[in-house]
């Protein structure tokens, strides 16, 4: 069942985007649902079909805003064990292992978190961000691991989102990298684009892409004879745009040890340390750890901080390089 929502936009109304007007008027909806749902066709103004969220409303435009039920979750099950940070009726927040992603897409459709919580408690899950995705509010790739917060129902979805849009979320990562990033400690704010040479990859824009802006901050500097230079870095996302980390530092000149994809290539380190060579081969997959999340929750109104360590194949690393 659809619920359509008529609104005459009023004369002492200033002229704004129509996805704001909407988001200012329901703050129940995050604007990002608000967005997508002009995207799928679900606004009217003046009794045509507008797909653009950015357009601008002008006094007495007659708007029909339709928000249609989400659609039932037809997900296969994974019977994988969960590692549950924390639980009540209203969310879950778990650490998620590198090496699964988030939810089905391409080429992996049923070994994902997703499917995970499905097994776990499939009656209890946010149905609003599309059949594929029941309670997930936000992302980390396949091979990063670390806290993801999980929505039990709609409106539990629609507050966290808010925040996520509206960047209250705390967010900190942990991340080895190449070299030493100059200066020690800074703020990286760049626009971020999908690239136009590989789709599957983003990239720093010139003059087009959504503001990114990362807070970082060197922990350790390993500089040995024995050794490649390395720097143990902490992040503080303000933003939480695709791939966000990964870029930043590739722009800055210091790729993520162990990403695939932002990586330059580096010459072979002659007389390095046996046992730290053997761990930077053997990782597979990029030292990318979401340590700390933090929210208001929903329901509560209490303010709510998580923590994880590194795992232990990013844990060993460490160890290696303080042992050289």
């Amino acid at each position: 069942m659809k619920n359509n929502i008529n609104l005459i936009v009023q004369d002492k109304s200033p002229k704004e985007r129509v996805d704001q007007f909407l988001a200012k008027k329901y703050s129940e909806l995050s604007r990002t649902r608000i967005k997508n749902l002009i995207i799928a066709k679900n606004l009217k103004i003046n009794g045509k079909f507008i797909f653009d969220p950015s357009k601008k409303i002008s006094p007495g435009d007659n708007l029909i805003f339709t928000i249609p039920e989400p659609k039932k979750t037809l997900i296969k099950p994974y019977d994988f064990k969960l590692n549950i940070v924390f639980e009540d009726k209203y969310l879950l927040v778990i650490n998620k292992p590198a090496g699964i992603s988030m939810h089905p897409g391409a080429g992996d459709y049923d070994k994902t978190l997703v499917n995970a919580l499905v097994s776990y408690d499939k009656k209890n899950l946010s149905n609003i961000n599309g059949e594929t995705r029941p309670g997930i509010v936000h992302r980390i790739d396949k091979d990063t691991s670390g806290l993801v917060v999980i929505a039990k129902n709609n409106f539990v979805h629609e507050i966290l989102s808010k925040q996520f849009s509206e960047h209250t979320i705390k967010r900190v990562y942990q991340t080895l990298v190449w070299g030493k990033l100059r200066p020690q400690k800074g703020k990286i704010q760049t626009l971020i684009t999908r690239s136009s040479k590989n789709r599957q990859i983003m990239e720093v824009g010139i003059s087009r892409g959504k503001n990114a802006i990362t807070n970082y901050k060197t922990l350790i500097v390993f500089e040995k004879k024995k050794i490649p230079t390395f720097s143990f870095v902490e992040c503080k996302l303000e933003t939480g745009r695709t791939h966000q980390i990964r870029v930043h530092m590739s722009y800055k000149g210091n790729n993520i040890l162990g990403d695939k994809k932002y990586k330059k290539k580096f010459k072979k380190f002659k007389d390095i340390d046996k046992n730290v060579e053997k761990k930077l081969i053997n990782l597979k997959r990029q030292f990318l750890h979401a340590k700390t999340l933090g929210f208001v929750h929903p329901v509560k109104n209490e303010n709510m901080e998580f923590t994880s360590n590194l795992p232990e194949d990013l844990e060993n690393i460490i160890k290696s390089l303080k042992n050289a």
